[in-house]
């Protein structure tokens, strides 16, 4: 199957949870227009609940697992809520004849992830290393993430704020807290990944259209 997607859009649960929801799905929205989108929303705030649980009553870790993908789910079907046009899929071939129409796509993971369950049952693994895992099986050539950051900073430099990177390694990346621990791990190397602000829409959409913005590229280690 010829892959479809002009980008694999991961929405973090800070930016998919955001009182300014509304706005930014008004922005991406055009973009749909113009570019075939693949979107999978973070867990946030229905993952949160699913911590809060596990604290509680101490979960074993598939279970936790499993809660924790099923908050992506309610995040996935609240962003598409907010895209109009845009459709719930519930696996990439569905995904990809979408797209082939020209229809951009909101994953709702769960069943997929169930009958592939590739990566680890632990909270080292979170909805950026599963977008990482995404990004290879539908072979989709570019990764973006949407964080409540502009990007990756500089670590321990002497000013205040710390300058942005422009660009880093999959090795580099593993220092900072940005990304779970088994996000490089999960990320092939063919695939451009870029780490930008999903409060500012206008990035992704220079991104689409130029192949550059503020924020941070992920290079090949």
């Amino acid at each position: 199957m010829n892959v479809m997607f002009d980008a694999l859009i991961k929405v973090g649960g800070s930016v998919c949870h955001s009182p300014q929801l509304k706005d930014y799905a008004s922005r991406w929205v055009e973009l749909t227009h113009r570019y075939r989108l693949l979107f999978l929303a973070g867990g946030g705030l229905f993952a949160d609940q699913v911590r809060a649980v596990d604290t509680y009553f101490e979960l074993s870790d598939s279970a936790a697992h499993w809660m924790a993908i099923s908050a992506m789910d309610q995040s996935g079907y609240l962003l598409a809520d907010r895209l109009p046009g845009v459709r719930t899929v519930y696996d990439i071939d569905s995904a990809n004849n979408l797209a082939a129409d020209g229809v951009s796509s909101v994953l709702i993971p769960s069943a997929m992830l169930r009958q592939h369950d590739p990566l680890p049952h632990s909270w080292d693994v979170t909805s950026d290393a599963l977008a990482a895992w995404l990004a290879g099986f539908a072979g989709v050539s570019r990764l973006i993430l949407l964080k409540d950051v502009p990007g990756v900073y500089e670590a321990d430099a002497p000013i205040s704020p710390p300058p942005l990177l422009a660009e880093t390694t999959g090795k580099q990346l593993a220092r900072f807290d940005i990304v779970d621990p088994f996000f490089v791990k999960s990320l092939p190397d063919r695939i451009e990944c870029w780490i930008i602000d999903g409060r500012e829409p206008q990035r992704l959409a220079e991104l689409l259209e130029t192949g550059a913005t503020t924020g941070t590229r992920v290079a090949e280690d």
